[in-house]
């Protein structure tokens, strides 16, 4: 059972994500609403996050550079497609908005695999991969 990080400022898709975590059997750490609270959350004991791009008119790009820094891989949700992420984050594991759960499922496996580090996510990204993008 994994503590997988829930951010994402639209009520229905948090709950979306914390009902499929929960039936692939993991704790759901949060939501988080805001990136202030993201933040806040993020110092806790986690395996994972699930992060929205956009939250309200903020940005959560601070909360992956924190994430990152305390080696918890995480993926990107978007409803912008790939050019709504900045560069320096497209590396990392993606859901496009709407995401379904198979694509969704692949994700957190992605994530919880061995050797998931955000830097094992930039090295898998310069391969081609099946991840959802």
């Amino acid at each position: 059972m994994a503590r997988i990080l829930v951010v994402d400022d639209e009520p229905l898709i948090s709950a979306m994500t914390e009902d499929w975590l929960s039936e692939l059997g993991h704790r759901v750490v949060g939501p988080a609403h805001s990136l202030d609270a993201a933040l806040k959350l993020a110092k806790m004991d986690l395996d994972a996050a699930i992060v929205d791009v956009v939250l309200g008119k903020e940005k959560s790009y601070p909360l992956a550079d924190v994430l990152s820094a305390r080696g918890v891989p995480f993926a990107l949700t978007t409803g912008y497609g790939p050019d709504g992420i900045e560069p320096k984050y497209r590396g990392h594991s993606t859901l496009g908005k709407p995401f379904e759960f198979a694509a969704f499922r692949r994700v957190v496996e992605e994530l919880l695999a061995p050797g998931a580090t955000p830097e094992a996510q930039d090295d898998a990204a310069a391969r081609p991969t099946s991840a959802a993008r």
